[in-house]
């Protein structure tokens, strides 16, 4: 995840889908920032809870319910592949 500074605030920001699905599990996507082409990264607002939510999913110390990912998978590939960036 890198960190984002900009003059809406400051925003952790991933490309990688499951780790951006299992975050909105919890906060929601901010935006999704498409000016790489070849890589859309999904915008968070930054607080000390969503680092906490991504370093435990990185140590494989996150447990989340598997229908609800998956569910929460389509809304956000929904987002990203029909262009909305609403908040």
């Amino acid at each position: 995840m890198n960190v984002i500074i900009n003059e809406k605030g400051k925003f952790l920001s991933t490309a990688d889908l499951c780790l951006a699905t299992t975050l909105s599990l919890w906060h929601n996507i901010d935006s999704i920032d498409r000016s790489d082409p070849a890589r859309a990264s999904f915008l968070f607002v930054e607080d000390e809870t969503l680092q906490h939510l991504a370093n435990k999913y990185w140590k494989g110390a996150l447990k989340v319910e598997p229908q609800m990912f998956f569910a929460q998978l389509k809304v956000v590939k929904n987002r990203l592949y029909n262009g909305d960036k609403s908040c």
